[in-house]
């Protein structure tokens, strides 16, 4: 019978005590869920197999005890200790009925919210590796700007670390500057450069022990972590002490046109608006993440590129040779329409086009220079330290400015 194969859920007797249900001569043994007098917490005891007639059974040394403690009606402290068991082991008591959960940590990845899809930004930058030195014009502006800033070091490195290889550019040029040793990392194999160093690994989870390198470039791959404050933290902890970071990604006024276009377009087109072109990080929020993440002596520079296309199409072209589409979780699953695309490069062109009809594009590039800390380097006197007065230094005379009020 089809009542007979349910579940039924315990019903407790006058003590206290879990009963059994009989139906149709089939009895089945409920799970233990009440243990009266002296044990005051509610234990759910593991299930037994159904059984047709005869004795019940069990191969379980605790479900027997069990049994036979409820069968006598009482449960004694001793009794209960030694078969009330969690998981872990550890008797359960009354200030321990249940096992403990374990705290979540809010440093972990997994409780991050998920900006990039970090599996489908692989995907796309392996098949854009065979192509993507026709398409690395930032890449090469950040590797020149790079080899300037170390020219006007005075110091030798000796041990460097590229996160984001893209072949042997960088690493090539850090080998011009006088580098001996430069270890070459990429989230894919097929842009590592083809030499001893060449590690595999994660922005996000670098393989690393601390105080490894003495120099570490970070080459436009940072503005696709979903962590930038934990990324920033193991590139500072990789660092020897007075070790130096470079590292650089794309500002806040990146593709703001093709941004415009896009959504002005999903408006008019589908009624709507979805995420096209990713968020990116602004001078001051940059700096203040160097600082948090234990940096000393940390500035960022902003440096606006002007690129023109002949399309918008052209310049979607150059996007995705560089393996920079749009990778966001929130984007929309479906494909774009011919209607859609159309009328987003019309728009484009409508509100951005120079006078011979080409269309510009804006890339601001942020370039990031922090030192690991160390007592060598100068820091900030107290207020009012000071032996010199500025006006002596600059050969003026000094004069009090006047009073807000007064001049009201």
């Amino acid at each position: 019978m089809a009542a007979a194969d349910s579940e039924m859920s315990p019903v407790a007797n006058g003590k206290g005590m879990p009963s059994r249900s009989q139906i149709g001569g089939r009895m089945k043994s409920m799970p233990l869920q009440h243990v009266a007098h002296n044990v005051s917490c509610a234990v759910i005891g593991s299930r037994q197999l159904r059984q047709t007639g005869g004795k019940m059974r069990s191969d379980n040394p605790d479900q027997a005890r069990r049994s036979r403690a409820r069968s006598r009606g009482r449960v004694d402290e001793e009794t209960a200790s030694s078969v009330l068991k969690s998981r872990d082991g550890m008797p359960y008591t009354t200030s321990n009925c249940r096992p403990k959960r374990e705290a979540k940590d809010p440093t972990r990845m997994t409780d991050l919210p998920k900006i990039f899809d970090r599996d489908l930004l692989r995907d796309r930058r392996r098949r854009a590796a065979p192509r993507m030195q026709n398409h690395a014009f930032l890449l090469e502006r950040f590797r020149d700007d790079v080899v300037e800033r170390l020219a006007l070091i005075q110091r030798t490195f000796s041990n460097a670390l590229v996160i984001g290889a893209h072949g042997s550019a960088i690493g090539d040029a850090l080998a011009l500057c006088g580098l001996t040793r430069v270890v070459a990392m990429d989230t894919i194999p097929e842009l590592l450069p083809p030499n001893e160093w060449a590690v595999v690994g994660d922005e996000e989870a670098l393989p690393f022990a601390a105080a490894t390198f003495d120099l570490i470039i970070a080459p436009l791959t940072l503005q696709f972590v979903n962590d930038l404050p934990g990324a920033l933290l193991q590139i500072s902890r990789s660092l020897q002490p007075d070790g130096l970071f470079i590292g650089g990604v794309l500002g806040g006024a990146t593709l703001h046109e093709l941004r415009r276009a896009w959504l002005e377009a999903e408006a008019e087109v589908t009624d709507g608006a979805s995420p096209r072109v990713a968020p990116f990080a602004d001078v001051r929020d940059l700096g203040g993440l160097l600082q948090r993440a234990g940096f000393a002596l940390p500035v960022v520079d902003s440096d606006a590129v002007r690129v023109r296309y002949p399309s918008a199409l052209a310049l979607m072209q150059d996007l995705r040779g560089m393996g920079a589409g749009n990778v966001l979780c929130d984007r929309r699953r479906v494909p774009v329409t011919r209607r859609l695309l159309m009328r987003a490069c019309e728009i484009y062109a409508e509100k951005f086009a120079d006078a011979d009809g080409r269309v510009p594009a804006t890339f601001e590039m942020l370039v990031m220079t922090a030192w690991a800390p160390h007592e060598s380097q100068q820091k900030p006197l107290k207020p009012g330290s000071a032996t010199a007065r500025l006006a002596d230094a600059l050969g003026t005379t000094e004069a009090r400015l006047p009073d807000s009020t007064e001049t009201r």
